[in-house]
């Protein structure tokens, strides 16, 4: 069960508008500060703390430098934000380990890995991969977002929330051509249950039943595929 302030710190993050990854990222470094200066209420500790928290991450934990940022980043949050106390100059000691160089994928290799993967998960994989997609942002793709007659993806809300428009691989317009038509076929089943799909923020409380009037269903309505209204190419 989660305390009272770790649940406040929640709703207070919600409030400013961070990021679901962020939010979790930040509540999980906090947590592990209460932890260090054990399990005292953080009003009880200040700058003193904080340095020795960050220096334990650094020579004890040994730690990357940009893990030990994201950690300050949380504290600096739950005192300078939240509890409205001002840190000043911390002066701990910077993390230091090797920053080593990331293992990058040949073509062959992407290939293979997708040569065991079909249906959804392959044409998750290669959204990702063609895209530059994170895996977050993937999962959140709506119709709208997909431009099959440009070849273009727009992904919303993204890190930063910043929206960007990002180019969709040739290759898979016919898959995510069908995968629309099979969405707007379930679709339509679940509506005749009285069901449909979850709408974000607040929308589905504004408009109830804004899942039965959906713009693709009646934008493809006549044709066999959304491909179909894009000519030859």
């Amino acid at each position: 069960m989660t305390s009272p302030f770790i649940e406040s710190l929640r709703d207070d993050m919600r409030l400013r508008g961070y990021s679901i990854k962020t939010e979790k990222s930040y509540l999980e470094w906090i947590k592990r500060y209460i932890y260090f200066i054990e399990k005292r209420h953080p009003e009880t500790a200040g700058a003193s703390e904080v340095k020795a928290f960050l220096t334990y991450l650094a020579v004890d934990r040994k730690v990357a430098i940009n893990t030990q940022k994201v950690a300050l980043n949380a504290v600096v949050f739950l005192y300078q934000k939240f509890l409205n106390r001002e840190l000043g100059d911390l002066g701990f000691t910077l993390a230091t380990r090797q920053r080593y160089l990331p293992c990058v994928l040949t073509m062959k290799e992407v290939a293979a890995i997708l040569a065991q993967l079909d249906g959804r998960n392959k044409l998750i994989i290669e959204l990702l991969y063609g895209s530059g997609l994170r895996v977050n942002e993937c999962l959140r793709l709506r119709v709208q977002d997909i431009d099959l007659g440009h070849l273009a993806v727009t992904v919303r809300d993204g890190k930063g929330r910043k929206d960007r428009q990002t180019l969709l691989a040739s290759g898979l317009r016919q898959s995510l051509a069908d995968a629309i038509s099979e969405g707007i076929e379930r679709q339509e089943k679940d509506n005749e249950k009285g069901v449909g799909p979850s709408l974000p923020t607040a929308l589905a409380r504004k408009y109830p039943t804004a899942y039965r009037t959906y713009v693709v269903g009646r934008h493809y309505a006549g044709t066999a595929s959304p491909l179909d209204r894009l000519g030859p190419f």
